[in-house]
């Protein structure tokens, strides 16, 4: 008996009733066609129900103005403030945050965020480990190196474990974007068909740097990665403004400006007969053969049956309006005879378009045009401006580089600098190297300028040196917008690099600095985005929260979960939350005499008409509330701490 079959019979004798069912469905339900990788269903649920995430409060920025603590203000100081949250007051100033840089592993910041964010987040943009083999990531707390005999397994049950719960962060319409490099990018676009099914969009392709002889096998570039895109039924880029250079208005036309447009339709007679007929110009009498390998787009009266309708106008009906546009000089051809014309085809003498002959001795009905004026012209289309059902073009696939803007790309195409810009970028902002591989702050800003609008919630859980966030602000301050970032970053703490923080010292340090202003760049206000809490990440076991939980940290949550700020902590046994509408959101751990004369008369003070408590005995609270002439919806501190984080990430 091998060793592994040894180990695995081990793990199934401690295995109970419940778990031996999960295994065994997982096993014969498993897809046989797909991606496979080693993972176990009990570890990612016990992985995902061991404990409880909270979240605690270690800083903000900017700070709280000199001689004032982050909880000086009180009741009395908010009410009837207003807000930048539509319909609700917070205690805010310059201490509701809307922007979060979380500490901590990325699987527990996702777990928080899916409890507290879910189905807030309407764009993701994560730059993950590319599993190269060259210790580009820590898992378990080690670098996982090339010589893991399960290195890809790994990898992909770490990156399936994230991009389940994050997928349940999106909006109805909203969208992940994913950069991978070519080596890993088949791997990962099977997993993310499996996280995101039929969500797929497309990808999209830029260049990482200007061309090196390193790394190219057989004289293949290998200078590139991929953007890969999945999104929800209601998501689409912004695209770019159509151009209208080419649209004028030369004959003064009342329905305004007006371009040429091909009139033909990429079908073949044989595949579209019925748009395979002469189109004849009733006040010249001459009459333009249709293309056979394209006939014409709109069909004639002449060959409607009786009773057919056609969705567009028919081709009479726009000769009639004027926008079947003829050409006033061209040559023009009568052949007399048949023989005549066939002569005239077998020397090429014949219209064209491009250098497709329209007259062909294969081609029926050529007795129609003998004895007939035939256009060497071709006809167009008169399409007008106002008409144009979408006002903006695709986004192209492929991303220029700067070093080749100008050459070659298309008029969807956007510019982003090599890595070498984020390298620089980090350069300017600390002085030195701080972070390796930072991607392009010009990718990064493209990107989300397609992707967002002005409000929307911008996550990175693989934030590194914080790139994204710095682009959020740079678009807000473009375009006035609110966009709000979320940034995860771990420290990448390990046995030998224990005081490491990478979250603390690089992501967090550089947004702090990018506010503020450096290298003679200037800062962000507070309503451009110019702000942030920073957040660490506090667990604790399923079965002891009842007794373990903190109450700042279940503030902190609920601020987080019903007002989607974090909150500077409230000194007293009452911590108000903030108002939504007409109802004041607090939270009251343990009550007395004192406590509950103080909620009786909060309504009349505060102006609100109803309350919502949170407290550790709903029942009992609204009771005693009720007995003092006051209704207030009490709910349960632990079911709202406790909802949202457990449950099978699959």
């Amino acid at each position: 008996m091998s060793d592994k079959t040894s180990d695995l019979l081990g793990q199934l004798e401690g295995l109970n009733e419940p778990q031996l069912r999960r295994l065994l469905v997982e096993h014969l339900t498993r897809q046989k066609l797909g991606l496979y990788w080693e993972s176990s269903a009990i570890e990612r649920d016990r992985a995902l129900n061991a404990d409880v995430v909270l979240p605690r409060l270690v800083d903000v920025f900017p700070p709280p103005p000199p001689g004032e603590s982050r909880a000086a203000r009180d009741l009395a100081d908010v009410v009837g403030r207003p807000s930048r949250l539509a319909g609700s007051s917070i205690r805010e100033g310059a201490f509701a945050h809307r922007n979060l840089i979380i500490e901590g592993d990325n699987y527990d910041a996702l777990r928080l965020l899916r409890a507290t964010h879910r189905g807030k987040v309407r764009v993701i943009y994560i730059d993950p480990p590319y599993n190269t083999g060259n210790k580009d990531w820590v898992y378990n707390d080690r670098y996982v190196g090339a010589n893991d005999r399960w290195r890809h397994s790994q990898w992909l049950e770490f990156l399936y474990r994230r991009l389940t719960l994050a997928r349940d962060l999106l909006t109805p319409d909203g969208v992940i974007l994913v950069s991978i490099n070519d080596e890993n990018r088949a791997r990962l676009e099977l997993l993310m068909d499996e996280v995101f099914p039929g969500r797929r969009l497309g990808s999209m392709t830029w260049r990482t740097r200007q061309g090196s002889n390193a790394d190219q096998q057989c004289f293949l570039s290998v200078d590139h990665e991929h953007v890969l895109v999945y999104g929800n039924a209601g998501f689409s880029f912004n695209g770019f403004s159509k151009s209208y250079e080419m649209y004028g208005n030369p004959d003064n036309d009342p329905r305004g400006d007006w371009r040429t447009s091909d009139l033909t339709l990429g079908f073949s007679y044989k595949e579209r007969p019925n748009l395979y007929y002469p189109l004849l110009d009733q006040k010249t009498g001459i009459a333009y053969p249709p293309n056979p390998d394209r006939v014409w787009v709109y069909a004639s009266e002449a060959r409607l049956k009786e009773g057919q309708t056609v969705q567009a106008k028919t081709m009479e009906a726009f000769i009639e309006l004027g926008q079947i546009l003829f050409p006033a000089e061209q040559r023009v051809e009568t052949w007399p005879t048949l023989e005549a014309l066939l002569a005239a085809i077998d020397a090429g003498d014949v219209p064209k378009s491009g250098k497709t002959p329209l007259l062909r001795r294969d081609l029926p009905n050529l007795e129609f045009w003998v004895g007939r004026p035939a256009g060497f012209g071709r006809p167009q289309f008169k399409r007008y401006k106002a008409d144009l059902r979408n006002q903006t073009q695709p986004l192209s696939s492929w991303i220029v580089p700067s070093f080749e803007e100008g050459s070659y790309e298309a008029d969807t195409s956007f510019v982003s600098s090599t890595n070498q810009e984020g390298a620089r970028v980090v350069a300017e902002i600390f002085g030195d190297r701080a972070f390796n591989y930072a991607k392009p702050l010009s990718l990064i800003k493209n990107l989300l300028r397609q992707a967002t609008r002005p409000t929307d919630t911008i996550l990175d859980f693989f934030a590194g040196s914080g790139t994204t966030g710095q682009a959020v602000l740079e678009l807000n301050a473009e375009d006035g917008g609110q966009r709000r970032f979320i940034l995860c970053s771990s420290t990448e703490a390990t046995k030998k690099e224990p005081d490491k923080n990478l979250c603390r010292d690089v992501c967090a340090e550089r947004m702090r600095r990018v506010i503020a202003g450096y290298g003679g760049k200037p800062g962000y206000a507070v309503e451009q985005g110019g702000e942030f809490a920073y957040l660490q990440l506090d667990k604790v076991e399923a079965a002891d929260a009842h007794h373990e939980v903190d109450l700042d940290q279940a503030f902190q949550l609920l601020a987080m979960k019903r007002l989607g700020v974090a909150l500077p902590i409230p000194e007293g046994p009452i911590k108000r939350l903030g108002r939504l509408a007409d109802c004041e959101l607090l939270l009251c751990g343990e009550f007395n005499a004192a406590t509950l004369q103080s909620l009786a008369a909060w309504p009349a003070q505060s102006g609100a008409a109803r309350l919502a408590i949170y407290t550790l005995r709903p029942q009992t609270l609204a009771e005693k509330l009720a007995a003092r002439g006051v209704e207030a919806n009490c709910y349960s501190l632990m079911d709202a701490v406790l909802g949202g984080q457990g449950g099978n990430a699959a």
